[in-house]
């Protein structure tokens, strides 16, 4: 299932978020592997400081691996399914994995691409 994580970088978290990106240890242990990385390469900061990404997840609860990780970083704010459940054919059973490169991805990723500013550039090269 695909999931739009809303959050907020921790107070006094944000260097060493900006070091295990920087390092690629970002979820290091995890089995979702690199996705920490992608999640973040793509993730984009609203103008009231959230952080919003597209995270895949194939855990009956959501973000169930992902979340020890994220919350070393981030308070989740919201975690809300990205499309109708009845669609994802994964969790239908239709296509198992069907997550990996489904074209949903891509559609809600391209909107996300317009809102607000590039996580990575704003926290890689903090404002004044």
């Amino acid at each position: 299932m695909r999931y739009l994580v809303t959050a907020h970088v921790k107070p006094g978290h944000a260097a060493a978020l900006a070091e295990a990106i920087d390092n690629a240890t970002l979820g290091e242990g995890s089995i979702a592997g690199d996705e920490y990385l992608r999640n973040m390469d793509a993730a984009r900061q609203l103008e009231d400081g959230r952080v919003q990404w597209v995270e895949v997840c194939f855990c009956a609860t959501p973000l169930a691996e992902e979340r020890p990780y994220w919350e070393e970083y981030f308070d989740l704010d919201k975690v809300q399914d990205a499309h109708a459940r009845t669609r994802c054919r994964d969790l239908t059973g239709t296509e198992p994995w069907a997550c990996g490169d489904c074209d949903c991805s891509a559609r809600l990723e391209a909107r996300l691409a317009a809102k607000g500013r590039r996580f990575l550039d704003r926290l890689l090269t903090p404002e004044p």
